[in-house]
């Protein structure tokens, strides 16, 4: 069986690339959008590669007579099997509350200034970032008297705070960064960790622009729903 282990690689490995691109949305856990053209060509390109080298080794192995008996290399290749086999049965979910509370708040680079004038009605949904940049550095204070509405998933401080989380994406998982909003006037009973929720509320002030104080920002809430995970759980820059 072990001649047959890169070929089995390959095309365990193009199958589940693949399947979380051309079968649903499971690669925006992983990856921005934008990537997922060059995952579904690299899964394709792999499985033709597996089959290439199984029908190469097969005329190889008929013409010449010695189909056993020849293999070497160490069993525990097999070993790198089971990740792709794990990904094509038992794809990870997207980042939550942990990777939040591992990730220092990465705040706007742009410091305090005047920001674009924001749409008329409320309504207004906005990204955690969008507001969290405007709660901390808007000098024009754009967000006063608006409602808006904000969409993530529920983390916890360790003095019974709680949050509406983002992870924000550049590339990939890898890169992710987190903006959070401190929810406060929502029922006592927040909803539990990770569940994801949706929040219309106004905007509570907190310290000077631009300080430590500002930042988390923090939301009044007047309204908590818990929604669906969207497709694409993550927020661009």
């Amino acid at each position: 069986m072990r001649r047959h282990g890169p070929t089995v690689l390959l095309l365990l490995t193009g199958a589940a690339v693949l399947r979380i691109t051309l079968f649903g949305d499971l690669c925006l856990r992983y990856v921005q959008a934008g990537l997922r053209p060059y995952l579904i060509v690299s899964g394709v390109a792999l499985v033709l590669l597996g089959l290439v080298t199984a029908v190469l080794r097969d005329e190889h192995e008929h013409e010449h007579g010695h189909g056993h008996g020849h293999h070497h290399g160490p069993r525990t290749a097999w070993l790198l099997v089971l990740p792709a086999l794990a990904l094509l049965l038992f794809p990870p979910p997207a980042l939550g509350s942990y990777s939040a509370d591992r990730e220092a708040a990465q705040r706007a680079a742009q410091g305090v200034g005047t920001f674009p004038a924001l749409p008329d009605g409320d309504p207004l949904s906005l990204t955690v970032a969008e507001f969290s940049s405007r709660a901390i550095y808007d000098s024009g204070r754009s967000l006063k008297g608006r409602t808006v509405r904000l969409t993530g998933f529920v983390t916890r401080g360790d003095d019974g705070s709680w949050y509406v989380t983002r992870l924000l994406v550049t590339c990939c998982a890898a890169d992710a960064t987190t903006g959070k909003v401190e929810i406060r006037g929502a029922d006592d009973d927040a909803p539990p960790t990770d569940t994801w929720v949706t929040v219309t509320g106004t905007w509570h002030p907190e310290g000077t622009l631009g300080s430590d104080a500002a930042w988390p920002p923090v939301l009044d809430a007047a309204r908590t729903i818990r929604v669906k995970q969207p497709a694409d759980p993550y927020e661009k820059p």
